[in-house]
């Protein structure tokens, strides 16, 4: 990792390692508003159902692993509209040379993409995405939603009294837990989502599978975790933070 990040200030600057993130600053905002969206929605609807069944205890709002990672999945799939396309064109600007750049940003990429490959170039990766989306989100949500229960349980306090800390180290290890699962899934898609379009600009990979057996082939299964590391440490400080700002917005609009 050290080496790598030796290798691109010295031969790109300081400024390489910003490559790529007006696409992400643009995006994050409307994915995480769509994550949490879609997975209060679907917890409501599960309360109710639960409910009106005389389950899941005071107003069925003690939901099963089944409802959570229900939940979950379906958020991932609403997120994965967005963060499909938004990761495309991040990763497009953040692998192109710094001599001799194909794009000259976010905007310039969409349109030459779509102007060349369509819509559908647009969302090259998309069906990997939405993979990776359903099964990460399922037991991320999954993961901070039981350890919020068990606290609650155990200390019989409410969702508004949960504490900073907590949501913080929930968020984190949820974070923790995220991450083994969907790597390798996230890989592929990154693979997929910087070759080319076609054979005539040298794509290398058929299908998602194709990749897949590709990679496994050629560089072996170690291929699938590399880069692992630096994820698993950046990921307790996002999503510590990600749950912590959930809570808090939660907890400021419920006393309106």
């Amino acid at each position: 990792m050290l080496h790598c990040a030796g290798g691109i200030l010295k031969n790109e600057g300081p400024f390489s390692f910003y490559k790529g993130t007006l696409t992400p600053l643009l995006g994050i905002g409307v994915c995480v508003s769509i994550q949490f969206a879609v997975l209060e929605r679907c917890k409501r609807f599960f309360y109710g159902q639960n409910f009106a069944s005389g389950l899941g205890g005071h107003e069925g709002k003690l939901l099963s692993s089944l409802q959570l990672v229900t939940a979950g999945v379906a958020a991932g799939i609403g997120n994965g509209f967005v963060a499909g396309p938004v990761e495309h064109i991040r990763i497009r600007l953040q692998t192109q040379s710094n001599t001799n750049p194909i794009y000259r940003g976010p905007f310039d990429a969409i349109k030459k993409i779509s102007s060349t490959n369509g819509i559908a170039g647009i969302f090259k990766g998309q069906n990997v995405t939405f993979v990776r989306e359903a099964v990460g989100y399922g037991v991320y949500f999954w993961v901070y939603e039981k350890l919020v229960q068990r606290e609650m349980s155990k200390t019989g306090i409410r969702r508004d009294q949960l504490s900073a800390t907590s949501a913080m180290l929930y968020g984190a290890a949820s974070g923790w837990a995220l991450w083994p699962v969907i790597y390798p899934i996230d890989m592929i898609k990154s693979r997929i989502q910087t070759d080319g379009f076609s054979s005539a600009d040298g794509r290398k990979y058929k299908s998602t599978l194709h990749c897949v057996r590709t990679v496994f082939r050629t560089e072996g299964i170690g291929a699938f975790t590399r880069g692992l590391g630096p994820a698993m440490i950046r990921s307790p400080f996002a999503n510590g933070a990600t749950f912590l700002g959930f809570e808090m917005a939660n907890r400021l609009l419920n006393s309106f």
